[in-house]
């Protein structure tokens, strides 16, 4: 496929994923992430305990590094601890299938040994020096050598032929910049990569990643996945294409996990940020979010908290996604503390299946995540304090990292922060409303721009309280980073308050100034509405959480969206979904009450929860805790009280 074609097919991915098993069926997920020393494990008992927990989607690694099956491919070699005549993937596949139990291969091409780099060194990946990357006695390959463009298909075309496999997965698909240990190994510099970038761009690979860099890298790593979700469909019609991309995939996959240098603080909606993104950014595809045991990759048999486990698992099905679990090894775990979490969960869900399959949000506002530019709106401090403040408004908002859903679904509410592309204006124009949080200019003008600073510290003045009523008892908000200064407008009901001194106390902000320049600008567009906080109110909420930044959230959110979806007096650290399900409507709460810092605990149960769902339904039964609710209509809204919740409550709502 020539580079120009696949830009244009990019859009339309999703219309190409199939309406498979994974999208049909109830799916509870289990990865055993065996070494090559599992090779001659036993396939009987390992079949006998996920049954006994109820799976019915094992995930297990197939080939690539190592094979678990006697390959005749040239330049793949078995494991060295698969027992001679053992064929291990077949004879799990076989057991499996018998079980009723679905299997996923699982493939890596990123690395092999140095037999193949011996025989071609033209497929592997080169240092900026020519030198190979070496990990562990493996070659790391390149996306746009021979092994990922003609080996790795010749090994998949014998699997495929050799096995009746439900799916492929692939590991650490493309090239990595870092290894297992983080030390950074730069761009590759194969003549490939060297070749193509200069035939694209006229010039010589940067020393460091530009925009246009990880726009080669994008095309050149779905080139190779278009190819391999052709072979797999032609070969296996019925099986499932899974990645951690969203491009020319059936299921798009991501991980929930820890590490110990991570960034503090923790971020408590892994899941539900992972499976809401990928099940409305490509609502055709499943979304696959593993749970992942382990705390690090240094410590790959140390589990992390049991309420860490149960939570990603609530959230992963409460917004449409697979339940998952992986670990590393078999599962006679060393750690066996979230295995015995996740028992409990996977038996329940298999016993109340029927609500976990077929979900689609209902939601009404949505958040724009990360740029297809590679922008990173998706994963940054602005873009989770949106996530948060929604979160904690029980606000049901749906995730797209594009603008495909325009024309195909409304919303009533596009929340966008460093990324507002310039096809907001037309939803505005039909009817929409905007809100943009961010001091980044957005790509269509809302307010006349003077000039950006990149930090500021100083306030916010409420000049209109009538304007802002949950800040009644607040006068000054405050400031700190980046601000887009807009043109004065003396009857702004929000100002910016310039640094002045701080010290010594005697001093303190004795030199404070007001102005008239704008700290929100809201104007009509078209038939819609479209407002711009131009500074960092959401990046400031989630790293420092005042009540006040809430607040000034809370009050625009109302004036743009006067009609909530749900309104309920339920503590903000109950997450609530609301989808579709077929004709009835699913409420899912988790209670997130037991995360603190680092750590996670069970949960503080909640009693008597007042809730109005907008709509007029005749009944609410709970699941979890099973039970049939009163309910009464008052002013468009059914209302329902809910005794009470521990940890997961699901209300069907018909």
């Amino acid at each position: 496929m020539k580079r120009s074609t696949l830009l244009l097919c990019l859009a339309a991915s999703s219309a190409i994923a199939q309406q498979g098993w994974w999208m049909t069926e109830p799916i509870r997920w289990v990865q055993t992430n065996i070494r090559q020393t599992d090779a001659g494990q036993d396939t009987k008992r390992l079949v006998s305990q996920l049954a006994d927990m109820r799976a019915n989607v094992l995930l297990e690694g197939m080939g690539g590094i190592v094979a678990y099956y006697p390959t005749q491919v040239p330049f793949h070699y078995p494991s060295p601890d698969l027992p001679p005549g053992r064929d291990m993937f077949g004879d799990v596949l076989r057991e499996a299938h018998a079980k009723k139990i679905r299997v996923v291969g699982r493939f890596d091409f990123s690395k092999t040994q140095k037999a193949v780099f011996d025989a071609h060194p033209e497929w592997f990946f080169r240092q900026t020096n020519g030198e190979p990357v070496i990990y562990n006695g493996l070659y790391s390959t390149c996306i746009n050598g021979g092994y990922y463009r003609v080996q790795a298909m010749k090994i998949l075309t014998e699997a495929l032929d050799k096995y009746d496999v439900d799916g492929l997965f692939f590991n650490m698909f493309g090239n990595q910049s870092r290894d297992y240990s983080g030390r950074d190994v730069g761009l590759c510099h194969c003549d490939a990569c060297r070749r193509l970038y200069r035939e694209k761009y006229g010039k010589e690979i940067p020393d460091k990643p530009d925009a246009e860099y990880r726009r080669f890298m994008f095309i050149s790593s779905r080139e190779v996945a278009a190819a391999i979700g052709d072979l797999i469909h032609a070969k296996r019609p019925h099986a499932g294409y899974f990645n951690y991309i969203q491009e020319y995939t059936d299921g798009i996959m991501s991980e929930s996990n820890t590490a110990v240098t991570r960034p503090l603080p923790m971020w408590p909606y892994s899941a539900s940020d992972n499976v809401n993104r990928a099940r409305n950014s490509e609502p055709g595809k499943m979304a696959v979010n593993l749970n992942m045991q382990f705390v690090d990759v240094w410590w790959r048999f140390a589990t992390v908290p049991r309420d860490e486990i149960a939570v990603r698992s609530w959230q992963n099905i409460a917004h449409g996604g697979a339940l998952t679990f992986e670990t590393n090894g078999t599962l006679d775990l060393q750690d066996r503390q979230a295995l015995e979490t996740i028992k409990p969960i996977f038996r329940w869900v298999a016993a109340n299946e029927q609500y976990y399959v077929r979900q689609n949000s209902l939601a009404r506002v949505l958040l724009l995540g990360a740029s297809p530019s590679g922008a990173e709106a998706g994963g940054g401090e602005s873009y989770r304090g949106l996530f948060r403040l929604l979160s904690e408004e029980h606000v049901p908002f749906a995730v797209s990292d594009n603008m495909n859903w325009v024309g195909k679904r409304d919303y009533d509410l596009v929340v966008a922060s460093d990324w507002a592309p310039a096809g907001l204006r037309q939803y505005a124009e039909k009817g929409g409303n905007v809100l943009i949080v961010s001091a980044a200019r957005p790509e269509f003008e809302i307010a006349p721009v003077v000039r950006s600073d990149a930090d500021v510290k100083g306030y916010i003045r409420i000049r209109d309280h009538g304007a802002f009523p949950s800040l009644k008892d607040t006068d000054l908000l405050l400031l700190n980073g980046p601000f887009t200064e807009l043109e004065p407008d003396p009857l702004a009901p929000l100002t910016l308050v310039p640094p002045s001194m701080i010290g010594p106390p005697e001093f303190a902000h004795i030199d404070m100034k007001d102005t008239e320049i704008p700290a929100i600008a809201i104007r009509t567009v078209g038939q819609g509405r479209a407002a711009w906080i131009p500074w960092n109110l959401a990046g400031l909420y989630y790293r420092l959480s005042l009540p006040a930044h809430e607040a000034l959230f809370r009050d625009v959110l109302d004036r743009l969206e006067p009609r909530r979806q749900i309104r309920t007096d339920a503590h903000p650290l109950i997450e609530m979904t609301l989808m579709k399900q077929d004709s009835r409507t699913l409420l899912h709460l988790i209670n997130l009450s037991g995360h603190s810092q680092t750590g996670y605990f069970p949960p503080i149960p909640m009693s008597q929860i007042h809730i109005q769902v907008a709509g007029s339904y005749k009944s609410a039964r709970t699941v979890r805790m099973p039970g049939s609710l009163p309910v009464q209509m008052s002013g468009g809204y059914t209302e329902i009280t809910l005794p009470r919740l521990t940890d997961y409550e699901l209300l069907v709502l018909e």
